[in-house]
C-alpha cells in the first residue's frame, strides 16, 4: 500500500471563496485524495486556514470584531462550507495554531544558525493619516510592469510580478485610501534565498514531471532581472506569529511578527501535528521527517499559479535551509485562474459567485462536476452560466441520471425490485465489457497523472458507453420476444450502475453514495476486473429505484441566476 500526502494551498481567513479558490487547489486536491483511497492506498490530506497578515487584520477591523475572533469564527464558517463541498481533509487546521506557532519559530532559528537570515534597515511605507507603517497589501497602486491599477504592494494579481511597494505607481493606502505616505527606516529579517539559488536550480531541474506551468514559473523566478532574490520575513504588525529564534527573543526584533508567506507553509507540517494532537492519527512524523518514515511518502501539493514561487522556492528554501531531514514536495499541480461571466473573480473586490452562494443555489456535486470538468489545467478558463446549464443538462442528467432511470424503472416494470435471471452474455456484451475495460484504463491513467479534464472526459465516455448499450440492446424491445435475454440485459444495466458508483466517487461523491444506496450494495472497492464487476450483483438482490440523481436546470433559473449573481457580491 503506497503512502500519499497531500495539501491543498490554504485560503486565506478573510471571508468566503469563490469558486475560483476551489477549483484551483481545494477541489481537485480533494479529487485526488478519493481517487487514491479508492485504490488502496493510504493518504494524509491536509489543509487549514491562513489566519496571519494584513488580510486577517483588515476583514476583523471591517467585521469590527477583535483579530483572534474574527479568525476563530471564519474558520468554523470555512470548515462548515468545506463539509459541504464533501472536501475530505483529514484534518483542517489553523496557521494560528500554536503547533505553527512553535515550528515557525524553530524553523526561523535553524536558519539563522545556517547563515540565512540577514538582518536589513530599509524604509518602508509609513501613512500619516494611519499612524503606522503600512505592509505590503496595505498598499495599493497601479503595477510598473503591466499597468494594472490594483496592483498590491506585494504582487500584481494581474501579472504575477513580485514588488515592493516602492514599485508602486500612485500608491496609496487600503486603509484609509490616503496618498500621504512617505519612506521611513525600519529593521527587518531577510531569508538568504540568493544563497540557496544553485540548490534550489537543481532541485527544480530535477522534477522533470511536473507540469509546464509550475516549472515555468519556478524557472522566471529563479532566473528574472538580477536572478532569486532574497526576501523579508518580518512584518511591522501586531498580529501573527512573534520573532523568535526557537523559543529565545530575537534582539532588535521586539513587537514584529513573521510575513505570513514564512509562516503559511509551514502550517502544512504544524497541520500534522495538530491532526495527531485532535485525536484524529497518530506518528505525524512518519509523513513528515524522512528519518522518520517519511522517505516512503508521495507528496503532491495543489495550487493556483500565484502561489507556484512560494512553494518552490521560499518554502523549500525553508526546509532545506533548516538543515533538518524534512519531506520536501515530490510533484506540485499548479492551475491557471478560472475567470467569471467575462471578468475575474475576486475576493477582495466580491467578484463572482462564491461557496456559500454555490451551495444554497443546487448541491455540491452539480458544482464539482462542473468546475472539475473545466478545470483551468493549461491555460485560464471561465465561467458562464450557459454553459453550467448545458454541461450539467447534458453530462449529469442527460448521460449518468437518464441511465440509472431508465434501467431501474424499466427492471421494476417487468421484473421487480429484485435482480432478474437468466440469459446469457453474447457478443455485443463482451464488447461493453472491453470498451469499459479500456476505458477506465484511461481514467485511471488520467488520475493517476492528476490530468483532471482528462480523466472527466474517460468518466463520461464510460457514462455514455451505457446510455448506448442500453439504446442498441433495448430490453424493453427484447422482452417481447425473449424475457431472458431481456433479463440478462436489464442485469448488466444494474451492475453498471454499482461500477459507475465506484468511479464516479471521487467526482461526486453524493450522487455516487446514491446510487451505492440503490442497488443496496456498500463499496465493493476499486474494480480491477471490469468483467467480475460487471456481474458483481447476484439474481434475486433486492435494489430500489433512486430518486433523481440531477434535476435538470431551466432556462428561467439560470437566467435568474444571471441577474442575482451580475458580479458584484454585496
Amino acid at each position: 500500500m503506497a503512502r500519499h500526502l497531500i495539501t491543498s494551498a490554504i485560503p486565506y481567513i478573510n471571508g468566503i471563496k469563490h469558486l475560483g479558490n476551489l477549483v484551483g487547489s481545494q477541489l481537485p486536491a480533494d479529487l485526488y485524495a478519493r481517487y487514491l483511497r479508492a485504490r488502496g492506498n493510504e493518504v494524509l490530506f491536509l489543509c487549514a486556514t491562513d489566519e496571519h497578515g494584513t488580510p486577517a487584520e483588515l476583514a476583523a477591523a471591517k467585521a469590527g470584531k477583535p483579530v483572534a475572533e474574527y479568525c476563530a469564527e471564519m474558520h468554523l464558517v470555512q470548515a462548515e462550507i468545506a463539509k459541504g463541498f464533501r472536501l475530505s481533509f483529514d484534518h483542517f487546521g489553523r496557521s494560528s495554531s500554536h503547533q505553527n506557532t512553535t515550528l515557525t519559530q524553530h524553523f526561523a532559528g535553524r536558519l539563522a544558525d545556517a547563515g540565512l537570515i540577514r538582518e536589513v534597515s530599509e524604509t518602508q511605507m509609513y501613512s500619516h493619516a494611519d499612524g503606522r507603517f503600512l505592509p505590503d497589501r496595505y498598499i495599493e497602486g497601479t503595477c510598473p510592469n503591466c499597468g494594472f491599477d490594483s496592483a498590491r504592494g506585494d504582487q500584481c494579481d494581474n501579472c504575477t510580478k513580485q514588488l515592493d511597494p516602492v514599485d508602486l505607481i500612485n500608491p496609496h493606502s487600503t486603509i484609509s485610501g490616503s496618498t500621504d505616505l512617505e519612506m521611513r527606516e525600519t529593521k527587518h529579517l531577510y531569508l538568504r534565498q540568493s544563497a540557496m539559488k544553485d540548490q534550489l536550480e537543481t532541485w527544480i531541474e530535477g522534477k522533470t514531471d511536473w507540469p509546464i506551468l509550475t516549472t515555468s514559473i519556478a524557472k522566471k523566478w529563479l532566473n528574472d532581472g538580477d536572478g532569486l532574490q532574497d526576501r523579508g520575513i518580518t512584518r511591522d504588525l501586531d498580529w501573527g506569529i512573534p520573532v523568535k529564534k526557537g523559543d529565545q527573543d530575537w534582539p532588535g526584533m521586539e513587537g514584529k511578527v513573521f510575513y505570513v508567506w514564512f509562516d503559511a507553509p509551514i502550517e502544512y507540517i504544524a497541520c500534522a501535528q495538530e491532526w495527531v494532537d485532535a485525536g484524529k492519527g497518530a506518528d505525524w512524523e512518519r509523513w513528515w521527517r524522512t528519518d522518520k518514515g517519511a522517505a516512503d511518502v508521495t507528496y503532491t501539493q495543489f495550487m493556483g499559479k500565484d502561489n507556484v514561487p512560494f512553494h518552490t522556492l521560499s518554502f523549500p528554501a525553508t526546509i532545506l535551509g533548516s538543515g533538518e531531514p524534512w519531506k520536501l514536495v515530490d510533484y506540485i499541480k499548479s492551475f491557471n485562474y478560472l475567470n467569471y461571466d467575462g471578468g475575474q473573480f475576486s475576493t477582495s473586490r466580491g467578484r463572482g459567485v462564491f461557496m456559500d452562494q454555490a451551495l444554497e443555489i443546487l448541491p455540491a456535486d452539480y458544482w464539482r462536476w462542473w468546475l472539475l470538468s473545466h478545470a483551468p489545467e493549461n491555460s485560464d478558463s471561465e465561467f458562464t452560466w450557459e454553459n453550467f446549464q448545458a454541461s450539467v443538462n447534458k453530462d449529469l442528467a442527460d448521460v449518468l441520471g437518464n441511465f440509472v432511470s431508465r434501467i431501474t424503472k424499466f427492471c421494476r416494470s417487468k421484473f421487480g425490485e429484485v435482480v432478474p435471471e437468466g440469459g446469457e452474455m453474447g457478443a455485443q456484451e463482451q464488447a461493453l465489457i472491453a470498451a469499459v475495460g479500456e476505458r477506465m484504463a484511461a481514467y485511471q491513467t488520467a488520475m493517476d497523472a492528476i490530468e483532471v479534464r482528462k480523466a472527466a472526459a474517460e468518466l463520461r465516455a464510460i457514462w455514455v458507453l451505457g446510455n448506448e448499450y442500453l439504446q442498441s440492446a433495448a430490453p424493453w424491445t427484447t422482452f417481447k420476444t425473449d424475457p431472458a435475454m431481456a433479463a440478462m440485459q436489464t442485469r448488466l444495466g444494474l451492475n453498471l450502475i454499482g461500477l459507475y458508483a465506484t468511479l464516479s466517487a471521487p467526482f461526486i461523491p453524493d450522487a455516487a453514495a446514491a446510487m451505492l444506496a440503490a442497488m443496496n450494495t456498500g463499496d465493493a472497492g476499486w474494480p480491477d476486473d471490469v468483467a467480475a464487476a460487471l456481474t458483481a450483483l447476484p439474481a434475486g438482490h433486492a435494489f430500489s429505484v433512486p430518486e433523481v440523481l440531477f434535476a435538470k436546470i431551466a432556462d428561467e433559473s439560470r437566467e435568474e441566476w444571471q441577474t442575482r449573481f451580475a458580479g458584484v457580491r454585496t
